[in-house]
């Protein structure tokens, strides 16, 4: 069984230039195309968000919990999950656009699409994995803060940087 992977950040690499949202409203169109999207009208919206604290830009995406509180509240299943380590997915044709996922998400990643009637959430571009590609916000990182990786992985290469940063911080405290 593949181990589960998501959407991990180097919040030093993000310049804020908001990339990552674009793509992923295009992934999620219908056209697959910005110009095409754009001259049909298409306002898909995007599931991850550039936030800013302070002067730095932040990417948040869906954290695709282990235990959603999302999947949790939704009372038609419009929310959910096919097996455990997979996406949280929506289904547009069970939601009834209650909010009731957009209140129960502890990350603020649910949101309900511009005509207010359907939830919408990143779904780690599902189509796109099929295809064997990646997510579209990490593969359109032009500063590759956003990678797509097995959570082992991601959690080893931040050990890594703590322990550089201290033998740096080391470094610098011997005359």
């Amino acid at each position: 069984m593949a181990k589960p992977r998501r959407i991990s950040v180097t919040v030093e690499l993000c310049m804020g230039c908001h990339t990552c949202e674009l793509a992923c409203a295009v992934a999620h169109s219908q056209a697959k195309d910005l110009v095409l999207a754009a001259s049909r009208g298409e306002k898909p919206g995007y599931r991850i968000n550039v936030e800013r604290f302070g002067a730095l830009p932040v990417p948040v995406a869906c954290q695709h919990c282990e235990e959603p509180a999302c999947v949790a509240a939704c009372p038609t299943g419009a929310v959910h999950r096919k097996a455990d380590g997979k996406p949280v997915l929506m289904d547009d044709a069970r939601c009834i656009g209650c909010t009731l996922c957009v209140q129960a998400c502890p990350f603020g990643m649910m949101a309900m699409r511009m005509d207010g009637k359907v939830g919408m959430k990143c779904d780690l571009c599902i189509e796109r994995l099929a295809k064997g590609l990646q997510p579209a916000c990490s593969s359109s990182c032009p500063t590759q803060a956003l990678h797509f990786l097995e959570e082992e992985v991601s959690t080893r290469a931040k050990r890594q940087a703590v322990a550089q940063k201290m033998v740096a911080a080391m470094k610098a405290d011997r005359p």
